[in-house]
């Protein structure tokens, strides 16, 4: 047979497992799907999806940020300065004063030596975690670290323990049996919304020797003093990497990885996903230097977001709706069963409000829920329109 016709054979075998496993996804209903939003830039949680309008709760923009006058005009104003792009990579000439200024100001607000920017927490954690470890590495993490973490990890060849999920006593048992390298967690767990005891877990990783990694991208803008995320929580916290995204508290885009001079050095030479890739735009730098400017000048947006939480759990209490012991923006209804999940946003979406349905895998068997994150702009009115509306779809199910 012909080299041609073996590519050939190649190609339709590839094509068949595409559609082979997208009709299996589907069958399982889980094939995941994109679905195009209309937005309003001037109601920020209001959207139109098939020309039927719904509110959202679903999303991650904390503060309200992302359509906020001051972000809209830093942006522009941050186009004007440098450009829309940042035309190379960090080292050969995408590095600006725009970046520098954001890397300094996260320093200020962290108390970390240094910082380094990337385009995306994904890129961020996975970046950190195959350039930092190595195959004789053990590290522990988390049961529900982010797949980011866990696909790094695997990268670099080190082996992975994880932990029951934030259980101290889970996290020791490792430490007596082993020498881990580092032990990483989230502040704020982005499915569950509950935060890590760091404290607890800082002071285990002082005791070994290991290094502490917080993915704090669900904290940062919102928990420690002035909201400026995990090392702000405790002066007792000693965290010696700390991955800070701007697509969620901050309202824009991008993320960084906070550590010692050493550490960013160390990553500035050998990262290949810094290397290698575009630098993020000047102008979302400069987005979200001025999103940290606000959110240390403004509290009440931190202050109006607590208040929508504690008003929604006490909405929730009234009705019986169970909930977890989160008290941060993300709070799951754990439904167990994914048809029944799903079933029930389905429901909500009749109704016009726009919910997630997370389901295996992105979280454990029986573990399928509804994800509702609130923010800062969601007004009592439809909190409370949301939670009458769940309350006669669960209780008449």
């Amino acid at each position: 047979m012909s080299e041609s016709s073996n590519q050939f054979q190649a190609t339709e075998t590839l094509a068949t497992r595409i559609v082979d496993r997208n009709l299996a996804l589907k069958q399982q209903g889980l094939l995941r799907q994109r679905i195009k939003l209309v937005l309003d830039p001037n109601q920020s949680n209001y959207f139109e999806v098939d020309a039927l309008p719904y509110v959202n709760f679903s999303s991650n923009d904390y503060l309200g940020l992302a359509t906020s006058n001051e972000l809209t005009e830093a942006l522009y104003q941050g186009a004007k300065d440098y450009g829309v792009g940042s035309t190379a990579s960090s080292l050969v000439v995408g590095y600006t004063q725009a970046h520098a200024k954001l890397e300094q100001a996260l320093c200020d607000v962290t108390g970390h030596e240094a910082a380094l920017l990337f385009c995306s927490g994904f890129s961020a954690n996975n970046a950190l975690m195959k350039t930092l470890f190595e195959a004789n590495d053990l590290v522990v993490a988390d049961k529900l670290i982010h797949a980011s973490v866990i696909d790094g990890v695997q990268d670099s060849g080190a082996k992975l323990k994880r932990f029951s999920h934030n259980d101290v006593e889970s996290a020791k048992s490792y430490f007596e049996r082993f020498r881990p390298t580092a032990l990483i967690t989230e502040s704020v767990f982005s499915m569950d919304g509950d935060i890590a005891p760091l404290v607890e877990l800082s002071a285990l990783c002082q005791q070994h020797g290991a290094w502490l990694i917080v993915d704090d991208a669900h904290g940062f803008g919102v928990i420690g003093e002035d909201g400026f995320g995990a090392t702000r929580l405790n002066a007792d916290i000693k965290i010696d990497a700390q991955l800070v995204t701007f697509g969620k508290a901050l309202g824009g885009q991008g993320a960084a990885i906070l550590g010692s001079q050493a550490l960013i050095d160390f990553l500035v030479a050998n990262a290949r996903h810094y290397i290698y890739s575009t630098a993020l735009s000047p102008a979302s730098a400069a987005a979200a230097y001025t999103a940290l400017t606000v959110i240390e000048k403004q509290p009440e947006l931190r202050a109006k977001l607590d208040e929508n939480i504690d008003y929604f759990r006490k909405q929730c209490q009234e009705n019986n709706i169970e909930l977890t012991g989160s008290t941060t923006a993300i709070q799951p209804i754990i439904l167990g069963d994914s048809a029944k999940t799903m079933a029930v946003a389905k429901r909500l979406k009749e109704h016009g409000f726009w919910l997630g349905a997370i389901r295996p895998p992105t979280v454990p068997q029986g573990g399928a829920r509804l994800r509702l994150t609130l923010n800062a702009n969601h007004c009592q009115q439809d909190i409370s329109a949301l939670v009458n509306v769940l309350a006669d779809i669960l209780n008449n199910d």
